[in-house]
Order: C-alpha cells, then structure tokens, then sequence
C-alpha cells in the first residue's frame, strides 16, 4: 500500500485523495474531532496561542485548530504536503523529530496519531518540548493496547501501539507531565478486539492476505450511526470524566 519514508508511510496521489475523503466524513475522524475538542476545554489553552499540529497529514484538523489561533503543520510526505497547502493551510516539510522552528514558539502542539509512525518516538517526543511556548500544552493521541497489534495497524504504517503506563513514561522522560490523561472509543472496544482476535485466529490457519485498515471496512452508511458513541465520550470527557479504556489514549501533556 505504501513505501515508507522515515518511519512514516508514502500514500500515492489516490492514497493521498482517500485519506482527505475519509478525514472528512469517516465516524472515526469527525468522531475524534469532537473528542479532541472536549480534551481542549479541560485543557484551558490560552485563546490566541499560535498551533502546531505535527504530522498534519492533509490538513484536515487545522481548520478548527486555527479556533484556538493562528495554526501551521508539518508534514513530511509529499502527497499530504501538497494536498494540504492546496487547501490553502501553512505547512512546512519536516519530520516529527527535526522540527524546523526555534524554542518557545507554540502554545498549543498536537500530534495526532503520529507518535506510533515514527522510528524514534522519544526524540520527536522532546523535539515537541522544545518548540512550545512557557506553559504550553501537547495534545497526543496514539492507539492503545499492544496486544491488539493487527492488520490494521501494519496497513496504516503503525510501528507500534502503547500502554497507558508506556506513554507516561516515555513522556515524562521527555520532559513532559500530564494534565489530562484519558482513552476514547471505549464502546467499540470489544467488537475491535475480538475482530482482531478472530482475524489473527485465522492467519495463523491459512495463506497470508494483504494487510487492510479497519477503517475500510466501514460501510458508509454506518458512519453516522458510529460517531455517536465517541460524541457521548467526548461529552464526558468535557464534563471531567477520565475513561480508564478505549482503542485510543489520549494525553494533555505540560512540560516540567
């Protein structure tokens, strides 16, 4: 499906063209947006602090980044990178862990399900410290759980999936401290983990298929239907309530 560049996948124009499509109207990505916006209002960023999104692939989340203040990328695979400046976004060519600004310049970064791409996720991890503003804050997600390493995650480029305790650890290694903590897509855990199960089952019984991401496998018209669950979370999440399990981790991190 891809070769890789640096530790993150090289989609091809239609591979680029898809990722914009599904940003758009999968449930998975409007429902982590609403997510992603609820950790904001525990987050107190202060309004009018210039974004970073880091790996912002095509540009999809700028837009409402740009909400909080004036909001660039970095991107380092070609195809996101011209889709993403088509779209009229500020985005700049680098990797995760060669961010090409000086210290201090970001209140707000955020890495996006990026972390679990990158060869050496601790160095991109302190290359986000040292870009942030006094009292910034890093929002991170990444996908939970490394037993559930699947198909999935090999189709989508993914070198690995983390643990809660993993993350903090590496995070506070960084420099870097939590002020929210939290999993999301909590309701579809179950049905993600035994498909997976059942998937890796049967590897093991026949011949090898091509990796495929789960999020193909949505028929679109369950798109509406599945963002729901993620919208009540997100709900939670804005009324203070930490989810202790879901597919995805996510952390609002302030450096020490």
């Amino acid at each position: 499906m891809f070769s890789e560049l640096a530790g993150v996948p090289r989609l091809d124009l239609e591979e680029v063209a898809l990722k914009a499509e599904l940003d758009e109207r999968h449930w998975w990505y409007r429902g982590r947006r609403v997510v992603l916006r609820a950790a904001l209002t525990q987050l107190a960023v202060r309004p009018g602090s210039r974004v970073l999104e880091v790996g912002c692939g095509t540009g999809s989340n700028l837009s409402w980044l740009a909400e909080v203040g004036p909001a660039r990328g970095v991107e380092l695979n070609p195809g996101g990178l011209a889709w993403a400046r088509s779209a009229g976004h500020t985005v700049d060519e680098a990797a995760a862990d060669a961010l090409p600004f000086g210290d201090g310049e970001f209140g707000l970064l955020a890495c996006l399900d990026v972390l679990e791409h990158v060869s050496d996720d601790r160095a991109a991890l302190a290359e986000n410290r040292w870009v942030r503003a006094a009292g910034g804050t890093l929002l991170l997600t990444v996908p939970a759980y490394p037993r559930l390493f699947s198909e999935h995650d090999e189709a989508a480029g993914h070198r690995r999936r983390y643990g809660r305790a993993q993350l903090l650890e590496l995070a506070g290694r960084t420099g870097w401290e939590p002020a929210l903590v939290t999993n999301f897509n909590l309701l579809l855990l179950p049905v993600a983990a035994a498909a997976r199960l059942a998937r890796r089952l049967a590897s093991r019984r026949g011949p090898s298929v091509t990796p495929r991401s789960d999020l193909l496998r949505t028929p679109p018209a369950l798109n509406g239907p599945l963002q729901w669950p993620m919208r009540a979370e997100a709900a939670a999440i804005r009324a203070g309530i930490r989810l202790p399990a879901g597919l995805s981790l996510l952390l609002g991190l302030r450096a020490v």
